[in-house]
């Protein structure tokens, strides 16, 4: 990988394997690394664990995320900080495209939707994935914030935090040159996997509302939203990826509803 122009980079590789199996493979890589390279054991069958164990011992003014299943292009990294460079922001978010294999259905690789990006409200950023994502660390407002730990099985940590983090003043943009690959594995080419997927990022959602009042507004739409949608769903029924993408559009919408009334997320994960 590139390093940019006057950059130190430290990889600190965070393990939340029950045993440490992990470390003999750093150990191996360490007399050849021309970077440096540490290890963390942090056990725990939650994402949430593991990316704050990282923060606790983040140690940079600037700390990059990436997700133990992406492989960066070479030139992430310098597109992703000249990003920052040029903005001058808190947060830049690169983008995190899905390769599907061969086999794969055709509508799947269409619709695209098995990485969702960054999301933006009008000019700004509001939050975006922790898979790929370089951010502002020490000395900042919210140095001390964590990953929702009750969210790390269901998912939705990393949108809920970058939401709380920038009501404390960070401010994002968006890398599209900044990118990471993601294989989408078997048990996840399905439709099924997928429509609740949307439905539980509908139920995350509902961190952009700030108050019960909001919430009421979010789920009126919402409701509409996801009904318009799975009527515009009938028509399209002949064709394998439109009817798909306004079904999932409106699971998505029937998702922000169940959010909205505290109905509780799915542990899809650990």
């Amino acid at each position: 990988m590139t390093l940019p122009d006057g950059v130190e980079v430290r990889v600190l590789v965070v393990d939340n394997d029950d045993e440490p199996s992990g470390r003999p493979y750093i150990e191996d890589m360490l007399d050849n690394a021309d970077f440096s390279l540490d290890y963390a054991h942090v056990p725990g069958r939650n994402i949430a664990i593991a990316r704050n164990g990282a923060l606790d011992v983040a140690s940079a003014d600037w700390i990059a995320f990436l997700d133990d299943d992406e492989v960066v292009l070479k030139d992430w990294l310098v597109n992703i900080w000249k990003r920052q460079k040029e903005t001058g922001v808190d947060g830049v978010f690169g983008v995190v495209k899905s390769v599907f294999p061969p086999d794969a259905p055709k509508w799947m690789g269409d619709l695209d939707m098995h990485a969702p990006g960054p999301q933006r409200s009008g000019n700004e950023v509001k939050t975006g994935g922790a898979g790929n994502v370089l951010l502002r660390w020490q000395g900042t407002a919210w140095a001390k914030e964590r990953f929702d730990l009750a969210r790390g099985r269901t998912g939705g940590e990393d949108t809920e935090f970058f939401y709380r983090i920038g009501d404390l003043g960070a401010r994002f943009e968006i890398a599209p040159n900044a990118i990471a690959l993601e294989p989408v594995p078997k048990p996840r080419q399905s439709f099924r996997w997928l429509a609740r997927r949307r439905f539980r990022v509908g139920q995350i959602y509902v961190v952009s509302a700030p108050n019960g009042a909001a919430r009421v507004g979010l789920a009126a739409r919402a409701a509409v939203k996801s009904l318009v949608s799975f009527l515009m769903a009938v028509p399209f029924f002949w064709h394998a990826t439109k009817w798909r993408y306004w079904y999932l559009r409106g699971v998505f919408h029937a998702g922000v509803v169940a959010g909205c009334l505290n109905i509780g997320e799915a542990e899809t994960y650990g």
